[in-house]
C-alpha cells in the first residue's frame, strides 16, 4: 500500500523537484552497470538503510546529511545520486545540497520502491 503523505509536504516536495535535478531506477541500473563514477547515498532512516540498500550505497540519513555531507564528499562537484524510499526526501535533500553548492547532485525518482519493484539487485 502507498504511503499517503501529507498535501503541505508535497507541496514542499514539488517546489524542491521544480529546482534540482532527478534520474529513474533505471539511469542509475545503466550508470551502476557502466561503471559510470558516481556515489548512491541514502538518505532514509538508519533501520530503512539496515533493512536493505542499494549495492554499494552511503547512508547518510536526511536528519543529518546536511550537518555531515562535507566531512564524507569535501568536494562539491562530487557527482552525487540520493534515494530515499520513493523520491520525495531524497528532492529535498537534493535541494538543500544545492543550496550548500553541490553542483552534481540528483534524486532518484521511485527510491527504494521503485529499485525493488524493478526487481534490481539490493543489499541486505
Amino acid at each position: 500500500m502507498a504511503k499517503q503523505h501529507s498535501p503541505r509536504f508535497l507541496k514542499i516536495v514539488e517546489e524542491a523537484k521544480s529546482r534540482i535535478r532527478e534520474c529513474s531506477v533505471d539511469d542509475v541500473r545503466q550508470w551502476i552497470d557502466e561503471e559510470t563514477p558516481f556515489t548512491l547515498v541514502d538518505v532514509r532512516e538508519e533501520s530503512e538503510y539496515a533493512a536493505g540498500r542499494l549495492p554499494a550505497a552511503v547512508h547518510l540519513g536526511k536528519g543529518i546529511i546536511e550537518r555531515d555531507i562535507e566531512r564524507h564528499f569535501p568536494d562539491p562537484t562530487s557527482k552525487l545520486v540520493l534515494y530515499c524510499g520513493g523520491g520525495f526526501r531524497s528532492a529535498l535533500a537534493a535541494d538543500n545540497l544545492q543550496k550548500m553548492g553541490y553542483t552534481d547532485v540528483l534524486s532518484m525518482d521511485g527510491g527504494w520502491s521503485g529499485w525493488t519493484e524493478a526487481g534490481y539487485p539490493v543489499d541486505r
